[in-house]
């Protein structure tokens, strides 16, 4: 009977080695261990104080959250757009992020030669998504509302500047969406918006020459989509103020920048962080692609900033409050 019993442990445990052998691998998938890698290539400086600095952020913080690796090459040509996108191909990064519509077409070049890439384009169209592309759309004309709500209910001349970078798409809409609101906020004001466009993100010297124009034609509050070609509006906007009373204002896009220049009165916040995070969900559940990502006020991926109390009158804070809160909820669209 001992014997028997004894053959029999010695099977059970046998069965049970059997067993556990053979459950292994799906205990301790190898993919476990992987460490994912995300870069950044962009045409306009990580230290530009506007559009760059607040997406290379973006890239930063969401990689914190997710536990992967970064990289970035900033102040490229835009006949560099292929070979830097590449060259981060070539490295076996996981995941670029492409910050503007401008990279579109270089984006689908190099992502047609590279599957297992993957690829996200901030300010994409909703046409550009592929199985190994995706956009990430913050709503520009919500962008273009929170924006014109405050300006229209600030000026004083009735006269408003928008500078943009590139005639995109994204960038129309974002005037279109300023203009529209401004009007609707100070129907009685015959606001007129004047507007140009820079041809590029990086021309600081651009962005003082175009709003120095427009302050002599009276504009006094400005809202711009030009990265590094804002800060050099503001700059000129700071140089009409001098260091007297602050007459002309301006409102900052896409991070909250309140307090980097004595004229910024508000911010619209744009969370590319929360959005990236969600293409990186989808490339490690391998469900990456074919789709668009959109930030809104509604997601909370969108948001008005911080108010400069100082220069804002306490009237006109409840009125753009109020302002923001009927876009949120779709009352004006």
């Amino acid at each position: 009977m001992k014997k028997v019993f004894t053959l029999m442990l010695v099977l059970a445990l046998a069965l049970s080695m059997i067993a556990c052998a053979a459950k292994a691998p799906e205990a301790a998938p190898a993919a476990a261990d992987k460490v994912y890698k995300v870069a950044m290539v962009c045409d306009s400086s990580i230290s530009d104080g506007g559009w760059g600095a607040a997406c290379y952020n973006a890239m930063i913080t969401a990689a914190e959250a997710h536990g992967w690796e970064t990289m970035y090459t900033d102040n490229i040509d835009v006949a560099d757009y292929v070979s830097s996108i590449e060259s981060y191909c070539s490295l076996g990064y996981d995941m670029i992020f492409l910050p503007g519509n401008q990279y579109s077409d270089a984006t689908k070049e190099v992502a047609a030669n590279y599957p297992n890439v993957m690829f996200a384009v901030l300010n994409g169209n909703d046409q550009l998504p592929t199985a190994n592309i995706c956009s990430i759309l913050p709503n520009a004309d919500q962008i273009g509302y929170l924006a014109g709500g405050l300006a229209g209910l600030m000026t004083k001349s009735n006269t408003l500047g928008f500078i943009g970078g590139m005639e995109l798409d994204t960038t129309k809409a974002k005037l279109a969406g300023f203009e529209k609101a401004a009007k609707y906020v100070n129907p009685d004001a015959n606001i007129n918006v004047l507007s140009a466009y820079a041809g590029s993100f990086g021309d600081t010297a651009k962005g003082m020459e175009l709003a120095t124009s427009m302050i002599a034609e009276g504009a006094d509050v400005f809202f711009g989509d030009a990265s590094a070609v804002d800060s050099g509006a503001r700059q000129a906007i700071d140089n009409a103020n001098g260091s007297g009373e602050i007459k002309v204002f301006d409102i900052g896009q896409p991070a909250d920048i309140l307090g980097q220049n004595p004229c910024v009165i508000c911010s619209v916040v744009t969370d590319n962080a929360g959005m990236l995070g969600l293409c990186m969900d989808d490339v490690q559940a391998g469900t990456f692609g074919n789709k668009v990502v959109y930030g809104t006020l509604e997601n909370g991926c969108l948001s008005a900033g911080k108010i400069n109390t100082d220069l804002v009158p306490e009237d006109v804070q409840k009125a753009y409050l109020a302002f923001v809160e009927s876009v949120t909820k779709g009352e004006f669209k």
